[in-house]
């Protein structure tokens, strides 16, 4: 694949998941990242992973996970000759990324002011829970705190179970590729000017979720948890069979005619509660338990075959590993692999997450050892160290 960011230089002196997923990003579309480390066990996701030994070696899963071929070197930013060592850095690079609270940087003497000042071009962009200013701006902010106080978990579970978080680092992820979006923007600027960009995890996450903000602020109608259902069509959500779960999307008319045909009953065509879009969302409950009845005929596979046939978007409710499993997936390139690797032993990481040309994006080396490029990156660093 053609390095599309190739000869742009990245400074990530990022931690944990939003900042190193928004360098991932950078990281494979070309650009040469360099993580920016403390000494003192460097960013805290090398810690953090479901082993325990790699955990204690700082290679932890967390930090596996999203930090294949970028570069790491280790500076104490609160030392007078690493900050001359890190300004240096700056000089040539191209974007700098932190996600350190607001205001940690302009007091380290490293703001955006004194950055740009020492390169008129750079690009750089904060990372954080609230953005840089406002009355939340110094709180803390972890992935579940932006889940809850974005409204992401009042509309996540079912009505008897709801508030529940995303099982994942949602808001951590959509910050981070906000930033990688909003990155590449600025590095495409002709000619290019240093810019501050910011970024809130908060809002962030609030501006993906279109419908549910837009039924509140243009409809009034406020969201509400709904399970595995749609809010906007019926039968639209998770249904049972004879042997697991189906997601049936049914959006429009001729695909609900559709699963009549193929389910064997054309008489709910003809039922007033079922035969127009707004009726089958008053009496959604009643028409999935009539789906769920005639499903459990047969098995997932099968009703997710004859549903695709007859044109209803449909598909099965799979683990983790059995998507990865899955040829869709495992033959577009997303695992990339190292035969060798830091670990001692191979390693496969998810890769960027899309194709350029027909390939999957790539990077050559994997995550780095804390400080790993230190001799190379930081020469006279590093003889001072001896």
């Amino acid at each position: 694949m053609s390095a599309l960011l190739s000869g742009y230089r990245v400074l990530d002196l990022t931690n944990v998941l939003a900042g190193p997923f928004c360098c991932h990003q950078l990281a494979h579309l070309g650009a040469e990242v360099i993580k920016v480390e403390r000494p003192q066990g460097g960013d805290l996701a090398r810690q953090l992973g479901a082993d325990p030994q790699l955990n204690r070696d700082f290679m932890g899963v967390s930090f596996l996970a999203q930090n294949a071929g970028k570069r790491s070197v280790t500076l104490d930013l609160k030392k007078d000759d690493d900050k001359r060592h890190f300004l240096e850095m700056v000089k040539e690079a191209d974007v700098v990324v932190e996600n350190f609270r607001p205001g940690v940087m302009p007091r380290l003497g490293l703001g955006y002011d004194v950055l740009s000042e020492v390169n008129p071009a750079l690009v750089y962009c904060a990372i954080s829970g609230f953005g840089q200013d406002g009355p939340l701006a110094n709180y803390p902010a972890y992935d579940q705190i932006i889940q809850g106080m974005a409204g992401v978990m009042s509309i996540t579970g079912a009505p008897e179970n709801a508030p529940y978080r995303v099982g994942y680092p949602l808001a951590d992820t959509v910050g981070g590729l906000t930033a990688a979006m909003a990155i590449n923007a600025a590095l495409a600027e002709r000619p290019r000017r240093a810019h501050f960009i910011d970024i809130s995890m908060l809002e962030s996450v609030l501006s993906t979720m279109g419908w549910a903000v837009s039924n509140l602020l243009i409809a009034g109608k406020a969201p509400t948890p709904l399970g595995n259902d749609n809010v906007t069509a019926s039968p639209s959500g998770t249904f049972r069979t004879a042997d697991g779960l189906i997601n049936i999307a049914a959006n429009k008319q001729e695909q609900f005619e559709a699963i009549c045909r193929v389910l064997g009953h054309p008489e709910w065509l003809q039922d007033p509660r079922f035969a127009e879009r707004q009726a089958r969302l008053d009496h959604r409950r009643e028409l999935s338990d009539y789906i769920e009845a005639a499903l459990s005929a047969d098995a997932t596979d099968v009703w997710w075959r004859n549903l695709v046939e007859a044109g209803v978007p449909a598909g099965p409710v799979y683990s983790v590993a059995e998507a990865l499993a899955h040829p869709q997936v495992r033959d577009r390139g997303l695992i990339e692999r190292f035969e060798e690797s830091t670990l001692g032993r191979p390693l496969q990481v998810v890769s960027g997450g899309y194709r350029v040309d027909g390939h999957a994006p790539r990077v050559d080396t994997p995550p780095p050892n804390l400080g790993a490029d230190n001799s190379e990156l930081l020469p006279a660093h590093a003889a001072n160290d001896e």
